[in-house]
């Protein structure tokens, strides 16, 4: 079974970071598209950052993209969220997610759909 765990969410004030771990077993990372989403409280989740085999093709949303950064750690099996700069506004449960296939996008976003496996989510909370 494909097992995606996260860690290192945590509450922190504006201005401060964060490194979210996202650990996989039963799936290679590097392999196909893999990603993060965040889902904060009364609104949809939302595809954040994503990356694919050597990491030359990722997708930031608009909002991070200056922000957060994703990386990944081949023989660790492991990807990562930076994030730096954390606002208010970012507070939100954060998954990680895995796919069979490459990373698609669907009218400049990254579609929920294409990803097969989830993580449990890390809390981030962001006070002001």
């Amino acid at each position: 079974q494909v097992k995606l765990v996260e860690s290192g969410g945590g509450s922190v004030q504006a201005g401060g970071s964060l490194r979210l771990s996202c650990v996989a077993s039963g799936y290679t990372v590097g392999s196909n598209c893999v990603a993060w989403f965040r889902q904060a409280a009364g609104k949809e989740r939302e595809g954040i950052t994503a990356i694919y085999s050597n990491g030359g093709a990722t997708y930031r949303a608009g909002s991070v993209r200056d922000r957060f950064t994703m990386s990944q750690d081949i023989p660790k099996n492991t990807v990562y969220l930076q994030m730096n700069n954390l606002q208010p506004e970012d507070t939100a449960m954060y998954y990680c997610a895995a796919s069979t296939r490459y990373c698609t996008y669907d009218g400049g976003k990254l579609p929920e759909r294409i990803f097969d496996y989830w993580g449990q989510g890390t809390q981030v909370t962001v006070s002001s």
